[in-house]
């Protein structure tokens, strides 16, 4: 029997990079990509650790899924960052330009 490309190994793949990618966009795209990444790359290595003679390899799967864990730290650090602006900052400041830059002031020391 010829051996087969691992499903889902690819998919992994791709979305452990958009995980990383997407960083930026706030951890709204990036952090549910990475955690997409992380189960499916868990399950292309659990099928492939039960019939390994059917597959070419993990590779693309184990990758996608170490990115996706990478993703998901870095879209939670992000958004924890975020988090911790917003309250250091203030709901109030963020409509009033003059009261901003006040606070931005008080946090960095100026």
């Amino acid at each position: 029997m010829e051996r087969q490309e691992l499903p889902n190994g690819k998919t992994a793949l791709v979305l452990g990079i958009l995980s990383l990618v997407t960083c930026i966009c706030y951890g709204v795209i990036g952090l549910p990509l990475g955690i997409i990444a992380v189960v499916l790359g868990n399950k292309a290595t659990k099928e492939f650790n039960e019939n390994p003679e059917n597959y070419n390899s993990v590779g693309n799967a184990s990758t996608g899924k170490i990115m996706g864990i990478i993703g998901i730290i870095i879209n939670t650090i992000f958004i924890l960052t975020i988090v911790w602006i917003l309250y250091k900052i203030g709901w109030d400041a963020i409509q009033d330009p003059a009261l901003m830059e006040q606070r931005v002031d008080e946090i960095f020391g100026q």
